[in-house]
């Protein structure tokens, strides 16, 4: 099982918030391109609100998706499309059900 992840909050600005879920849905096939990367879901809270929860193996996968594609765009977005920084907390998994 895996241990580390990575949980995103972000806010659109109302009127972007379509460009920010294609954004996010198309950041899939970056997410497959990272061998590090275990398992990559992006999700929808509300109008505005989305997020994005990761894992990986160990800190080096962790990191290296920090510095990854899918970082860089969302970094590149904030100014225009988010209504702030993108709240990224890293995490310590405790438990999972597995298929």
């Amino acid at each position: 099982m895996t241990h580390t992840g990575l949980l995103a909050r972000i806010e659109a600005k109302p009127e972007h918030a379509a460009q920010v879920q294609e954004l996010l849905e198309q950041a899939l096939e970056l997410a497959r391109q990272e061998t590090q990367t275990v398992t990559w879901y992006s999700f929808k809270l509300g109008p505005t609100s989305f997020g994005v929860f990761d894992t990986f193996d160990d800190e080096a996968g962790r990191q290296a998706h920090l510095n990854g594609k899918i970082a860089a765009a969302l970094m590149n977005i904030t100014p225009t499309l988010l209504a702030g920084t993108p709240d990224i907390q890293k995490i310590d998994i405790l438990a999972a059900k597995l298929s």
